[in-house]
């Protein structure tokens, strides 16, 4: 049995119901964040090109795409349907925001999101070991009757 296999039974079987609750809000908040994003794409641009953050792509694809994995993996992550990739996509996009963004501008800075991000970050972590939890679609499909039958009729 691999790593990753043993870490999925193990957060399957410990992972109480209230931990649900701060992925729902998790997930909302990543959904929220990519409409903020949508709302103020010139801002957004402009704040990565002044950053030097993926230099090497045009910063209007790379606004897009973190847009979308926002949006999207937010929405997986609350509902609880796939969310160990959800996070796993959320991951490398929180990185950079830290890294290019929240860093150089400082922690005591007014308005400053660094904490704010490494605390998303470290969700996003714990949840990608962790799973969906009891109170999620993944759950739902796991123990529905035809789903068994599926794999063992």
């Amino acid at each position: 049995m691999n790593l990753f296999t043993r870490l999925e039974k193990w957060g399957d079987a410990h992972h109480p119901k209230w931990l649900d609750i701060v992925r729902i809000v998790l997930g909302v908040f990543l959904f929220l964040k990519g409409l903020e994003f949508i709302k103020n794409m010139d801002s957004f641009s402009e704040l990565m090109s002044q950053s030097g953050f993926l230099a090497s792509i045009s910063t209007g694809i790379a606004a897009h795409v973190i847009v979308f994995a926002h949006l999207v993996g937010g929405i997986l992550i609350a509902v609880g349907l796939l969310t160990r990739f959800a996070c796993l996509i959320q991951i490398p996009v929180l990185l950079g925001a830290i890294i290019f963004i929240n860093a150089p501008q400082g922690i005591f800075k007014p308005h400053s999101e660094l904490w704010f991000s490494v605390i998303v970050l470290l969700l996003l972590c714990f949840f990608l070991i962790e799973g969906s939890g009891p109170i999620s679609i993944d759950e739902a499909i796991r123990k529905s009757p035809d789903s068994k039958k599926q794999w063992h009729g």
